[in-house]
C-alpha cells in the first residue's frame, strides 16, 4: 500500500503531465493524492519542497535514461546521442523538463550535479582518444548549457525554434568546437544565428525578431 508521500509524489507528477508546475494548486493534488492539506506541510515543509522533490524523481528518470545510452567506438558520435536523448526528454515531458531545469526558491536539485559528471565522463572519452580541444570541464559546461537553452528554447517557442534541425544544427556546432569535428556547412551559420538569439531573448538584451528569423532561414536553406 502506497504512503501518504509517495500518493502525493504520483499525484504531482501526474498533474505536470498536462499543467506547468505554477499552475497546479496545492487543493489539486491533495484532491488527486486523497490527502489533507496539511499533509504537504508535514511530508515536505510546502510546496517549493514538494516540487523539488517531484524535480529531483525527475532528474532519477532522466539520468536513468542518460545510463541506458548506447557505447560506442566513436566518442564523438555518442555525446551527439546523448544530446539528442535529452532533448527527446524534454520534448516528451515539458512541464516536468520545466521545474528540473528552471528552479525557483532556494532548493535546487541536486541531480544536475550527476548530470554533469555523466556527461563529464562523456567527454573524457573524446580526450582520451585525442579528439577534445579544450578542458573537459569546461566542454562539459558549455555542451550542457547549449543543450538544455536548446531545449527550453524549443518548448517555450515551439514554432520558432522546434523543428528537429535548429537542434542538430546547435549540438554539431557547439559539439563540433569542443573536439575539432566541426562541419563547414550552413548548419553552423544557423546554430550562430540560434545561439545570438537564445542569449538574446534570455537576457533581455537582443529579443527575436523578423531580422534574426530571415537570417535564421537564409542560413538553413543556402
Amino acid at each position: 500500500m502506497s504512503t501518504a508521500r509517495e500518493r502525493i509524489l504520483e499525484a504531482t507528477g501526474e498533474l505536470l503531465a498536462t499543467k506547468d508546475a505554477l499552475a497546479i494548486s496545492t487543493r489539486a493534488i491533495c484532491d488527486r493524492a486523497k490527502v489533507g492539506m496539511p499533509e504537504i506541510y508535514r511530508q515536505f515543509g510546502d510546496k517549493q519542497g514538494l516540487l523539488t522533490a517531484v524535480a529531483d524523481l525527475g532528474f532519477a528518470r532522466f539520468l536513468a535514461e542518460k545510463r541506458r545510452n548506447p557505447l560506442t567506438d566513436d566518442p564523438v558520435a555518442d555525446l551527439r546521442t546523448a544530446w539528442d536523448s535529452h532533448v527527446a526528454f524534454a520534448l516528451r515531458n515539458p512541464h516536468l523538463y520545466r521545474l528540473m531545469f528552471t528552479p525557483t526558491g532556494d532548493a535546487k536539485p541536486q541531480a544536475i550535479k550527476e548530470a554533469q559528471a555523466i556527461l563529464l565522463k562523456a567527454v573524457e572519452r573524446c580526450r582520451d582518444a585525442g579528439r577534445l580541444r579544450m578542458p573537459p570541464e569546461r566542454a562539459g559546461q558549455s555542451i550542457l548549457s547549449a543543450n538544455v537553452g536548446v531545449c527550453m528554447m524549443a518548448l517555450s517557442f515551439p514554432d520558432l525554434f522546434g523543428e528537429p534541425d535548429i537542434s542538430r544544427a546547435v549540438r554539431d556546432a557547439v559539439i563540433g568546437r569542443a573536439t575539432g569535428d566541426e562541419e563547414e556547412d550552413t548548419r553552423v551559420a544557423a546554430a550562430t544565428v540560434l545561439t545570438r538569439a537564445l542569449l538574446g531573448t534570455l537576457t533581455g538584451t537582443e529579443p527575436v525578431n523578423d531580422a534574426v528569423l530571415d537570417q535564421l532561414t537564409a542560413s538553413r536553406t543556402e
